[in-house]
């Protein structure tokens, strides 16, 4: 691959490889460009300084990054010219962290230049910093100006939407970010094969052991004579061998011999077993992917066993376990919530809809009858595909044209994030729309005299979606090519209202409230006086789902944003909507969001007709359902992070001019900020009250559904009260020490006192059937884990979508960046964890023999915890050797979710897990960011997805469905396993069964090492007699079938725990293969005893029977007999009865002195050769028979139940298994724990409820315990370092170092009553939590513990 690299010799950019970039090269990338290097943006064409980055090749993300030119490089009048790059860069040593990046630029102003030079790099005093330096001066006036990973472009990401950008390179080659978190490919052998290996060893050891016996009995029987035998020829000079001597010939002499028992024909059967087993995989319809027309590919063909004994599924989940779409569902607004009942039967059948679009013009005229949506120019825009990032134009550079690299154009499904239809397209709640349109009906027939419930409920509904339409940073972009990002309003025709008619409507608002409209008091009055004029019923008639194209995405009809002179003040409203239909429509726009949430709630503005019409650095459009534009002056933006988890927009409104503060957050954290209601009189706070109980009971339904969900709230400043925060923010900013926390709590400050608008649910689209294989999978004995670099909120939210966490889990989250605080919050969770587990039943032992106690266990409630952890606690983790630690807690959690995890610390925890707990794992992902935890694992799998090929070229499966691997474990899986596992011991018993009958012929010959076989016969045996059948067994066989293992995922267990190839089953089946062979050599023996017979009349019988014997024993271990089975196995001894029957008719002098000439046509004309082929075979095999139907009678197994069911018609069958399931559920339930173990002790925790609201603010001296946002699960989160408090809650906080306890009234009630049952304390939860909500709580966590 190459790129742009300035060179001073030729004063240009010139085409190199990535190879050749080098520390201090000048880079110049284009549109859809991979970025070669880790480079510092010093140059982008956009007019303010931004830089698009798609980092999916990173985080798995397809939505963009922005990065923004170094401070001091950004107002740039022209081009940028590296020749006159006069700075010094000084930064962090390469590392791979992706997420932290700092340093500084030494910025020099003009003076006398000493010399010109390249760049180069060298170390400098510290040790984690090195230095770039560009041209040097004498005694240069400098300033530094830092930066950080804000400022970087990073490796494998693609520019986007830009058209060029221009930087130096920090890290090169494999110094970058990237090429660090890449741990490089391993070999990986199946778990059977190392198992074999050491078998292997073991038939090595008895091979070494009979030769030694057999050379040992050589010595003794020579010894044994007074005189030389006559067969013992001394050599040519008359002397005899010394009996040392002549052991050790017997010794090599035996290992040529019995060299059989080393099964080396065992390896090359199963790479021809596996090559079937991939193609059976392979060509399963189940795992074929019509929709893209990808079938599973098997890139690996020695681990396929493997895909039966997974104990361990570690999951990526951009991609992975979701499809990444967020979809608006409800909203709450002013306490009356809106089901949107319409949108959610349209995402019901979102397949299967293909509705004209003039449906929704209808469904639109039906309610605003004077607005026309759409015109005939668009409707002929809406058949053309949406344009793809990878068709993005370029910039042209004279000189330069060269082939690019064009991203990914794959197939037809758009690469831009968050813009499918089921995400853009949201049918408006039929209720919801007509109150917009009421809303804006009201503004025009506003008097002085409007009732304040009225003027409360339009600025409700108004700022409710203009909160929606601004609090976020999305970029508005066109869909055309070239395609580009949206900076100013469009200039349209005029409509007959005016922006003066507007603003006249506002001030007429502020009359009618008498004082400030939008002030924080008056308005929550004004909230509440609305409450009760809301009906709360649902609309059963609703407009129809229909699908909406492009047209809706930003685009449609824009009023020019002027002040019309001629405009009419006495127009009405209708008529602005009339006169709205007459201006031209505006091309479509792309919304390029960096969260699908932000994406979705934009997406849901617009379909109430606000709609974000562009967007820059300093200001923000929004179109309103009359079709005026407003221009919003943005003064901050205080962005999202883990800590606060909420973000907020500061504007000043282009009407009222006043300052207001619109944030956006996770209802634990709003509902804490909102204004104290008992300042605005007794009414009014028992009206706010009510909406603040009636949204969080609309929040707590929306959990439990499973959505995610965030509130909305405003705020208005005064101007003294913003100059005072603004300075205070700026020297935060400009601050070098604890810059950080200052920022923080300059945003703590001002997020207070929030005055609450609404609240909105979202669905993350998981993809089909990922929630039943989550179930089946840990049905089936299988931890899963998730390993995301995604934001923490998100990853929990997703778990309990996709049923990987359960709401009555117990979830415990873990964020820290200090050792010993680490290590203390994991010695306190595994302690409380300990208490909570359950306690076996206990056991007498006799003689080593467990036998079960008669005193009955006690039962109770299974506690189920799951873990939340994040990047920062992970690297505390790996660095401060707290491994183990980690890894006991995990034992005890269901699931374990690592949110903000680079792709290097993704495949450290899979490498840990394998090798510390000796388990299975299987890596699951769809990025080039899941490439390492993918190739660490005993199994890789990759997806097939949006993300590129990266995944699926470093994996040893690829699928393109997470539902696929339900199948691919649960059934080829277990069959691979099941099959191989069999296949292997089978061997192993073939061949010593075969070897130990040449041993004991040993005894009766003076262990001279002959046989009593002709040597042809013995290598037929093995090459062609008892070949095939094995190999067809491992390809074909099916203990049970596909249905049935579906149905019962717990049946995989038997491969987790290797139940087939361990050994003791080795040991079982060696002792078996010694029985046999005694059976098959000693019955003819004795039956010949005495005779005249020859040694290979005496061997051919002993030969006969041993096949017979080995291929019955295969025929007990079949379980499904299929037409090859009957022809391989019978085809077996027609085989050996017709070769030996032609050999020995055919060879008169073969092997001299012995004659197997017509030996097998003697045998087959005696009676006694019949009847020993007949009792020895069954004296053989019963045992394993006698042995196989006392375990179906008495201890069947759940496979041989299985097997059993299999058996049955499809309705009993059915039945049957529904019967089993509703068992074992019912057994699951209730489980061996002592009451006393359940009682979590007050020694030193404390059980609340709900958590006093101080929790969700913790100071260094704290170690909490809070909530999270999910109602009824009971969680735990521990933050020992949460660096920031709010100021006004300081005092409440402050706590000593030592562990303290914080109680608030319903801790008190439960501390009463902590001697309780478990179940009387469940019940109490569950009978009071609606009462306690409605008395005032926001809190949605069943309970949760304070240290």
């Amino acid at each position: 691959m190459g790129c742009l690299i300035f060179r001073k010799k030729e004063q240009a950019y010139v085409e190199k490889c990535w190879k050749d970039v080098q520390v201090g090269d000048f880079v110049q990338l284009q549109c859809n460009e991979t970025i070669p290097a880790d480079i510092l943006l010093l140059y982008s064409s956009d007019q303010n300084g931004t830089c698009h980055l798609e980092t999916a090749n990173l985080d798995g993300e397809t939505n963009l990054k922005q990065r923004q030119v170094v401070t001091g490089f950004f107002h740039q009048s022209s081009e940028f010219h590296p020749e006159f790059f006069q700075n010094t860069i000084v930064c962090e040593m390469p590392n791979n962290d992706l997420n932290k990046f700092k340093g500084y630029v030494t910025i020099c102003l003009p003076c006398k230049l000493q010399k010109v030079s390249n760049i180069v790099c060298c170390n400098v005093a510290q040790s984690n910093f090195h230095k770039i330096q560009g041209i040097q001066r004498e005694q240069p006036d400098s300033k530094k100006i830092g930066f950080s990973s804000e400022n970087l472009l990073l490796r494998g990401c693609t520019i986007r939407n830009t058209e060029v950008a221009i930087g130096i390179v920090i890290y090169a080659g494999h110094e970058t970010k990237a090429m660090l978190n890449n741990s490089g490919p391993r070999y990986k052998r199946s778990k059977i094969e190392r198992r074999m290996n050491m078998d292997i060893f073991f038939c090595v050891g008895l091979l070494f052991i009979m030769c030694l016996i057999g050379a040992l009995g050589h010595g003794i029987w020579n010894g044994s004579f007074s005189e030389h035998p006559p067969y013992n020829v001394p050599d040519v000079n008359g002397y005899y061998l010394s009996s040392a001597l002549a052991g050790f010939y017997m010794f090599l002499t035996m290992i040529i011999l019995l060299q059989v028992l080393i099964p080396i024909s065992l390896y090359v059967s199963i790479e021809l077993v596996k090559l079937g087993q991939v193609f059976l995989i392979h060509n399963d319809i189940d795992l074929y992917d019509e929709e893209r027309d990808f079938p599973i590919q098997c890139r690996a063909l020695n681990i396929t066993e493997d895909l039966g004994q997974i104990q361990h599924i570690f999951s990526d989940k951009t991609g992975t376990l979701t499809e990444n779409k967020m979809v608006f569902r409800r909203c709450t607004i002013n306490g009356n919530e809106f089901s949107h009942q319409e949108n959610a039967k349209r995402l019901e059948t979102h397949k299967d809809m293909d509705l004209e679009d003039a449906d929704w013009a209808k469904c639109q005229q039906a309610i605003f009858p004077a607005i026309e949506i759409e015109k005939q120019a668009t409707l002929k825009q809406k058949s053309a595909k949406p344009l793809r990032r990878c068709q993005s134009a370029r910039a042209h550079v004279p000189g330069h044209a060269r082939k690019r690299s064009l991203g990914r154009c794959d197939s037809s499904q758009s690469q831009v994030a968050f813009s499918s239809t089921i995400e853009k397209d949201v049918t408006p709640d039929s209720r919801l729309l007509r109150k917009v349109r009421d809303a804006a009906l009201q503004m025009e027939s506003l008097s002085p005299f409007t009732s304040k419930a009225t003027f409360s409920s339009t600025t409700a509904t108004t700022d409710f979606f203009l909160a929606l339409a601004i609090c976020n940073t999305v970029v508005v972009s066109t869909a055309t090519e070239p395609r580009q990002r949206v900076t100013a309003p469009p200039l349209m025709k005029p409509s007959g209202i005016s922006l003066e008619r507007i603003h006249q409507l506002f001030q007429r608002l502020k009359l009618a409230n008498l004082s400030q409209s939008f002030s924080s008091t008056q308005s929550r009055s004004d909230l509440g006086a609305s409450f009760e004029t809301e009906d709360n019923k649902e609309n059963p008639a609703a407009p129809n789902s229909c699908d909406k194209d492009d047209d809706n995405n930003g685009g449609g009809r824009i009023v020019v944003h002027r002040k019309d002179s001629t405009g009419t003040h006495n127009t009405s409203l209708d008529e602005a909507f009339e006169s709205v239909t007459q201006g031209s429509l505006q091309a479509e726009f792309c919304y390029e969001a960096e969260s699908p949430d932000e994406a979705a709630l934009v997406h849901a503005a617009r379909a109430y007709s606000f709609t974000l019409v562009s967007r820059t650095p300093e200001q923000v459009t929004v179109r309103l359902p009359q079709g005026t534009l407003l221009t919003f002056d943005i003064l901050y933006t205080l962005g999202f992070d883990s800590v606060r988890k909420r973000m907020s927009v500061v504007v000043r409104h282009p009407l009222t001019n006043e300052i207001i503060v619109y944030t956006k957050g996770a209802d634990s954290v709003i509902m804490d900020l909102l204004e104290d209601p008992a300042r605005d009189g007794i009414d009014v706070e028992k009206k706010l009250r009510r909406i603040h109980a009636k949204t969080q009971k609309h929040l707590d339904c929306y959990a439990r559904d499973g959505l995610r969900t965030l509130c909305i709230a405003k705020k208005v400043l005064s101007e003294e009260d913003f100059e005072k925060w603004a300075n205070f923010r700026q020297e935060a900013e400009a601050a070098i020490d604890n810059r950080d926390e200052l920022l923080m709590e300059t945003a703590q400050h001002l997020e207070t006192k929030l005055t609450l608008l609404g609240a909105t649910g979202i669905e993350d689209r998981l993809q089909d059937g990922v929630p039943d294989t989550i179930a089946a999978l840990r049905e089936a004995g299988i931890q899963i884990w998730v390993l995301t670099g995604d934001k923490q909120e998100t990853a929990v939210n997703i778990a309990y979508s996709c049923k990987l966490l359960d709401q009555r889990d117990t979830v415990f989250t873990i964020n820290t960046e200090n050792k010993e605080t680490c290590e203390s919050l994991l010695d306190l969770t595994l302690e409380e964890v300990r208490k909570n587990c359950g306690i076996k039943k206990s056991k007498w032992t006799f003689f080593g023999i467990g036998l079960p106690s008669s005193l009955p266990a006690s039962t109770g409630p299974v506690p189920e915890f799951g873990l939340v952890i994040d990047g920062k606690t992970l690297n505390i983790v790996f660095q401060g050797e707290l491994e183990r630690k980690f890894l006991e807690l995990t034992k005890y959690c269901r699931s374990v979710l690592c949110c903000r995890a680079t792709p290097l610390q993704k495949s450290k925890v899979v490498k840990l897990v394998r090798r510390q707990l000796n388990v299975m794992t299987l890596s699951i992902g769809d990025g080039a960011n899941d490439v390492s935890m993918i190739q660490v694992a005993d199994i890789g799998i990759g997806i097939s997805g949006q993300e590129g090929m990266q995944a699926v070229m470093a994996s040893d499966f690829a699928i393109s469905r997470f539902k696929h691997l339900k199948k691919l474990l649960l059934v080829h899986g277990h069959w691979c396993y099941s099959r191989l596992a069999k296949m292997v011991i089978y061997y192993f018993y073939k061949n010593v069964n075969y070897v130990n009958l040449l041993f004991w012929y040993q005894f009766f010959c003076g262990f001279s090492g002959a046989t009593m076989i002709d040597y042809w016969q013995m290598i037929f045996f093995n090459l062609f007699f008892t070949s095939l059948p094995p190999i067809i067994f491992g390809v074909l066989d099916r203990d049970v079938s596909a249905e049935t293992l579906l149905s019962l995922p717990e049946l995989y267990k038997k491969g987790q725990n290797s139940e087939i190839y361990k050994l003791s089953t080795f040991i079982i089946a060696m002792l078996d293969a010694f029985y046999q062979s005694l059976v098959c050599f000693f019955v003819p023996y004795f039956t010949y005893e005495g005779s005249d017979i020859d040694v290979f009349t005496f061997g051919t019988p002993i030969n006969t029977i041993s096949l017979l014997t080995i291929l019955l024993h295969q025929a007990l271990e079949i379980k499904t007999w299929t037409l090859f089975h009957w022809i391989t196995m019978i085809g077996s001894v027609v085989l050996y009865l017709f070769i030996s029957t032609v050999y020995n008719a055919v060879c008169v002098v073969c092997n001299p002195p012995t004659n197997p000439y017509w030996i097998m046509e003697n045998q087959m004309s005696d009676p006694r050769f019949y009847l020993l082929c007949f009792i020895a075979p069954v004296l053989a095999l019963l045992p394993r028979y006698f042995v196989l139907a006392l375990q179906g009678t008495f201890v069947a197994c759940p496979i041989l139940k299985a097997q059993q069911l299999d058996k049955l018609p499809k309705e009993q069958r059915d039945l049957e298994i529904h019967l089993w399931r509703t068992k074992n559920q019912a057994t699951l339930g209730t489980s061996s724990v002592c009451v006393d173990e359940v009682n979590l002790s007050t020694s030193n925790v404390c059980l609340s409820p709900f958590l006093h609201p101080t929790a969700s603010a913790i100071s260094h001296d704290n170690l909490g315990l809070s909530p999270q946002d999910t109602n009824p699960r009971r969680e735990w989160i521990l933050n020992r370092e949460s660096q920031y408090s709010i100021r006004r809650q300081t005092e409440e906080e402050t706590t000593s170092a030592s562990s303290s306890v914080t109680a608030s009234p319903w801790q008190y009630q439960f501390l009463t009553d902590r001697n309780a049952s478990p179940g009387q304390f469940t019940g109490q939860l569950t009978d009071g939590c609606a009462e306690r909500l409605n008395r005032g709580s926001h809190r949605r966590s069943v309970s949760a513990v304070t240290l």
